[in-house]
């Protein structure tokens, strides 16, 4: 499976806390999840025990949000993190 990064995404993976292998991840092995304007959506969860923006979380979230390339292949359009 290959799996690209719009601009967009990088920037908000940056901003947001998510690294690439973390979005990798998400979309090879998370839940698809319902999405708008025909992109799929993936959701997982990972552990993390750390801190965000000097809060401790126990999970991290990522949505990745994606257009389809070829058969086997994926676009990331943009990432959400949640921390909980």
């Amino acid at each position: 499976m290959t799996i690209h990064f719009h601009p967009h995404a990088l920037s908000r993976m940056a901003e947001r806390g998510a690294t690439e292998d973390d979005v990798r991840a998400t979309v090879e092995f998370g839940e698809r999840i319902p999405a708008k304007f025909g992109r799929v959506g993936f959701r997982r969860n990972f552990p993390y025990d750390r801190l965000w923006q000097g809060r401790s979380y126990a999970t991290k979230q990522i949505e990745a949000y994606s257009v389809q390339e070829g058969e086997n292949g994926w676009l990331v359009i943009t990432v959400i993190t949640r921390y909980f």
